[in-house]
C-alpha cells in the first residue's frame, strides 16, 4: 500500500508563546535531543513501510525549510521531502484541502497527518494495523492524562471493544473524559469528500450569520472543531491508544520536558544515540546528548540527581573542579563547557560558553538556556 504524510508547521504568527526563542528559530526546527522538533517525525515515518512522500504544510517563507529539507533528504533517502507553503494561513485542515491534488497525487490509499508541536513515540505502524481492523475514514492517536489536565486538549469518549469514537470535543468547559488526541491522525483518501462537507457547512452558517448580524468572516477550517467532531458523529472515527509517553510543545519551557522524554527513549531503545564514555573524555552517566562539535572539560562528570523539571537550572558547583551535567540534557554544536559548571534538565544551544563566572548568553528561562550566537 502506497502511503504519505504531511506535518502541519503553521506559520510564523503562530507560537507566539515559545518566544523570545522562535525569533530565532521557528519552532518546528527547535532542536530537542539534539534535533530539530519535526526531524523526529520524520524519522518515526520513515519506519513506515510503503511511505514514500513526506509534505510539510505552512505558511512560513520558503526559505526557512530549505536547508533542513536538503539534510533530511540525505538522512532519509527513501521519502521525498517537500514544503508547500498557504499563501494565507487556511487552517489546519483548509490546508490539508488546498493542497488535496499534491496529496492525493500518485494516488495513496491512506495518508498521515502530524502536528508539528508533539513529541511522541510516533507508534505509526500500530495505527497503520489499527485503521486496517475497521471501516473508519480516519484513526486517532490518543492517550490519557490526569483528569485536570483533560480539558486542555481536545478530549474523545470511544467504546472500549471497539475503539469507534462516539464524541470528541475540543478543549471543553467541563471534564468529558481523560482520553484526549495526541494530533497525530491516519487519514483514508476519501476523507476530502468530508472536508469538503465540512467547508460547506461553515460557509452555509457564516452566510446564516451575516444575515442578521454583520460578524468578520473566518476562513479557516480547523482539523480537530470542523472535521473531527461531524466524523465522530457519523460513525467514522476510531481511536488508537498510546501508553508510551506524550508531550506538546507549546511554550519554551514545555520544549525541556520533550527533551527529557527523547533522550530516555534513546537511552532504552537507540543508546547508540547518546554520548558514551570514552577515554580521556569526561564521566557520563545518564541519558545526555553531547554535538560532536561541543568541548566539554575532560574532567566533567554526566550525573543524574533526583530532580523534576520545576528544579532544572544552570548554576555553578560548590566544588569548581568538577562539572556535572545530567540527567537529560542536551547540548548544541559549537558549545564550550568549562570546569565547575552544573546543568540538569536543559537544552544549550549553539555557541554558548558556559564557565564558572562566566555565562555567554542573550536570554534565560527557568529550564532552558538560549545563548547568543
Amino acid at each position: 500500500m502506497y502511503y504519505k504524510a504531511i506535518i502541519l508547521v503553521g506559520g510564523p504568527s503562530r507560537g507566539t508563546r515559545f518566544r523570545p526563542l522562535s525569533l530565532d528559530v521557528p519552532k518546528p526546527l527547535f532542536p530537542v535531543a539534539g534535533r530539530p522538533v519535526i526531524w523526529h517525525h520524520l524519522a518515526a515515518l520513515a519506519k513506515v513501510e510503503g511511505l514514500k512522500e513526506v509534505l510539510l504544510i505552512g505558511f512560513f517563507e520558503d526559505s526557512v525549510f530549505s536547508r533542513f529539507i536538503d539534510d533530511a533528504t540525505t538522512q532519509f533517502p527513501m521519502i521525498h521531502i517537500r514544503y508547500l507553503r498557504e499563501y494565507q494561513a487556511l487552517g489546519t485542515a483548509g490546508g490539508l484541502y488546498h493542497f488535496r491534488d499534491e496529496i492525493l497525487r500518485g494516488n495513496p490509499q491512506q495518508f498521515f497527518v502530524l502536528h508539528a508541536d508533539v513529541a511522541c513515540s510516533f507508534p505509526l505502524n500500530g495505527m497503520q494495523q489499527s485503521h486496517m481492523t475497521h471501516r473508519g475514514l480516519c484513526t486517532i492517536l490518543g492517550t490519557k492524562v490526569p483528569r485536570d489536565q483533560a480539558t486542555r486538549f481536545g478530549c474523545l469518549v470511544a467504546k472500549p471493544e471497539t475503539h469507534e469514537v462516539l464524541h470528541y470535543v475540543e478543549k471543553p468547559e467541563s471534564f468529558i473524559s481523560d482520553l484526549i488526541s495526541c494530533g497525530v491522525y491516519l487519514f483514508d483518501a476519501a476523507v476530502f469528500d468530508e472536508i469538503r462537507k465540512a467547508l460547506d457547512r461553515k460557509k452555509d452558517a457564516q452566510n446564516e450569520e451575516n444575515d442578521y448580524l454583520w460578524s468578520p468572516a473566518d476562513d479557516k477550517l480547523r482539523l480537530e472543531q470542523d472535521l473531527l467532531r461531524p466524523l465522530a458523529e457519523a460513525r467514522k472515527l476510531y481511536m488508537y491508544e498510546t501508553k508510551d509517553f506524550w508531550r506538546q510543545i507549546k511554550t519554551a519551557g514545555s520544549a525541556v520536558p520533550a527533551n527529557a522524554a527523547y533522550l530516555e527513549q534513546y537511552a532504552r531503545v537507540q543508546p547508540d544515540t547518546l554520548t558514551k564514555n570514552v577515554p580521556g573524555g569526561p564521566e557520563i552517566i545518564g541519558a545526555v546528548y553531547i554535538h560532536p562539535s561541543a568541548h566539554v572539560d575532560p574532567k566533567a562528570k554526566m550525573k543524574i540527581e533526583e530532580s523534576n523539571a520545576s528544579e532544572s537550572f544552570i548554576s555553578s558547583t560548590r566544588h569548581s573542579h568538577l562539572t556535572q551535567i545530567g540527567p537529560n540534557v542536551s547540548i548544541g554544536p559549537r558549545v564550550t563547557i568549562g570546569k565547575g559548571v552544573r546543568i540538569k534538565d536543559a537544552i544549550i544551544l549553539d555557541n554558548a560558553v558556559l564557565n564558572v563566572g562566566v555565562v555567554n548568553f542573550s536570554r534565560v528561562t527557568p529550564i532552558l538556556l538560549s545563548v547568543g550566537m
